[in-house]
């Protein structure tokens, strides 16, 4: 069940919750490290390029995942996202169908990809890469959206995606901080690295800790609001159930709507009819208009009732990754490298 992340995960790294929680912490650790360094990864006969982060909750993959997507399919490849599919019912392997399923069959974020290029939900990463191996033409390349510390499948390229602003958090490994593993371990993974929110870019913690830990080249990224334009000026109820939710409000506000109310939920938040009407009659009494991710949209995608009555009162601002200059040829480099495979 989605939960909300500690707020002090991203704090002091000697608050006392982190402290209190730092034997449990060191243990995962060491069971995260050990699960790592001693895999035996299957070897796809496709290229692989993984994008995840170094910890918990979002830092931008998806949209990351979508322009290597359209990158690749400018080198002449097709590409085809493979995903855990969380916060769905289904095990896979199985192709994402748009017209068939829904964020409760294979998650929110497969159907987001699926609507660009061809998607695999697999709980076995190597399972779903043979199933792409046997439905895909041979000029296919897998892209795994999450699965940085998954040993299952072996990667040509890993990409880590850390968002400026959040950083490595408090340096700790889940539950007394939000890193998967020791960072030691998790930056052998990477061969590059990309910051996003590079518009609110600082000389942070994690960009010196990144530089000290990995020679890998680090890449800027900006986010920005697609058609965001349409919101300024309009008075808004602006809600999400996402890993950073308040990113996605300070881009709304970035566009120029005037934010009457801002509603956050826990990551993959399943909506309830009682959350629905709650949101409905909100935004009612204020007059304003309903606004909210692609994802969350998706997971109203199929429901009934209030929620059904949710996603059609509601308008989505979709956000996309801008890579550009020396940033740009550096990521393109890399993909080609891996596409001479």
């Amino acid at each position: 069940m989605p939960v909300s992340e500690p707020s002090w995960w991203y704090g002091r790294r000697g608050a006392w919750q982190a402290v209190l929680l730092s034997p449990v912490a060191a243990l995962f650790g060491v069971i995260a490290s050990r699960r790592i360094l001693n895999a035996k990864p299957y070897r796809s006969t496709l290229p692989v390029i993984c994008v995840g982060n170094f910890t918990a909750g979002g830092s931008g993959k998806t949209p990351l995942a979508l322009l290597l997507g359209k990158l690749v399919a400018e080198d002449g490849r097709e590409p085809w996202f493979l995903s855990r599919g969380y916060g769905g019912k289904l095990e896979g392997p199985a192709r994402v169908d748009l017209a068939r399923h829904e964020a409760s069959d294979v998650g929110d974020e497969p159907l987001l990809l699926a609507r660009a290029f061809p998607t695999v939900i697999a709980r076995d990463r190597r399972k779903g890469a043979e199933a792409i191996e046997a439905w895909a033409p041979k000029s296919a390349v897998i892209i795994m959206d999450d699965g940085l510390q998954n040993p299952a499948l072996a990667k040509d390229l890993s990409i880590a995606v850390v968002d400026a602003m959040r950083g490595l958090g408090n340096g700790h490994v889940i539950p007394a901080g939000p890193l998967r593993a020791p960072i030691e371990v998790q930056m052998r993974l990477a061969q590059l690295i990309v910051i996003t929110n590079r518009q609110q870019l600082r000389e942070t913690l994690a960009a010196k800790t990144i530089r000290q830990l990995t020679d890998a080249p680090v890449v800027l990224a900006s986010t920005r609001a697609m058609d965001g334009s349409r919101f300024r000026g309009k008075r808004v109820l602006a809600f999400a159930g996402i890993a950073n939710p308040d990113r996605f409000f300070a881009t709304l506000a970035e566009a120029g709507a005037n934010i009457l109310r801002c509603e956050a939920f826990a990551d993959h938040h399943p909506f309830s009819e009682a959350e629905a009407r709650e949101l409905l009659e909100r935004a009612n009494r204020l007059g304003a208009t309903l606004v909210t991710t692609e994802k969350d949209i998706a997971r109203l995608s199929g429901r009934s009732g209030f929620c059904a009555d949710l996603k059609k009162r509601s308008e989505t601002l979709a956000i996309e990754t801008i890579i550009e200059g020396d940033g740009l040829d550096a990521l393109r480099s890399a993909l080609r490298r891996v596409l001479s495979r």
